[in-house]
């Protein structure tokens, strides 16, 4: 199994970080690490550096810090993208905010840095992994342009079944389902109804744990390859063997 996106790097596991890391290796075939800001890139590198083989990272920009990002961080970004291409298995997260950003210029200036880096992923010809929320079906419209991408990824999908139906017809685009697969509604409903071969499994640690008061970690990705199991009443081992497939193609692990 495969947690294709999380945040170890994160401050919450500075007091146990070698320990959510060994549980995770007693469970998982590896761990793909999203970086989030220019100092988050550089820490998810460290990482992927102390653990070769089992982490791996990718190299991002989140939209609702970038928006208010100066040029300087911006060109910052780009410049570690292409300075590490051979060391990141993606361009992400990268993408647009519409739940947490509802102003017009703001939203404006996310789809603007957004473009910036599939722009550069497709001058790479490298993967991109999309956070998205709230604007899934624009996100379908902006990318189709974008023919040297080799794979889209939508970050923890949360958008229509109609626009699901969009990005399987891609044949190059997935969907990351996290650890709230095993207690959304909305999310169990969507993983009934899309094909596994489009599917990838996350957690998002240290976000979208099971309970308010919990920390997400990586080997909780079981949990949610358990609960896709159970949806589409079919064993674990499938679920497993076509989701990390999946994965090990995207990312090229």
């Amino acid at each position: 199994m495969m947690d294709t996106h999380c945040h170890i790097d994160f401050e919450d596991f500075d007091n146990d970080r070698d320990e959510v890391i060994k549980r995770a290796k007693d469970k998982l075939d590896n761990v793909i690490v999203s970086g989030y800001s220019n100092d988050s890139n550089l820490d998810v590198l460290q990482l992927s550096k102390d653990n070769p083989g089992f982490i791996y990272p990718t190299f991002g920009f989140h939209p609702v810090s970038s928006q208010n990002s100066t040029e300087e961080e911006l060109k910052l970004a780009h410049e570690n993208i292409i300075k590490h291409i051979d060391e990141i298995v993606a361009i992400g997260e990268v993408g647009m905010d519409y739940f947490y950003v509802t102003d017009k210029t703001l939203r404006e200036k996310q789809q603007e840095i957004f473009t910036s880096f599939l722009e550069l992923a497709n001058e790479y010809n490298v993967p991109i992994v999309m956070h998205v929320r709230d604007c899934e079906k624009k996100t379908v419209n902006i990318i189709e342009n974008y023919e040297e991408i080799p794979y889209f990824v939508f970050h923890c999908y949360g958008g229509s079944l109609k626009t699901a139906k969009r990005i399987m017809n891609m044949d190059n685009a997935y969907m990351s389902f996290s650890t709230m697969v095993c207690y959304s509604k909305k999310h169990q409903d969507l993983i009934e109804k899309i094909d596994l071969d489009y599917i990838l499994t996350e957690t998002d640690s240290p976000y979208l744990a099971m309970t308010k008061d919990e920390r997400n970690e990586p080997v909780n990705v079981v949990k949610a390859v358990e609960k896709i199991a159970e949806i589409k009443n079919i064993d674990i081992s499938s679920v497993d063997e076509i989701t990390t497939n999946n994965a090990r193609r995207i990312f090229n692990i």
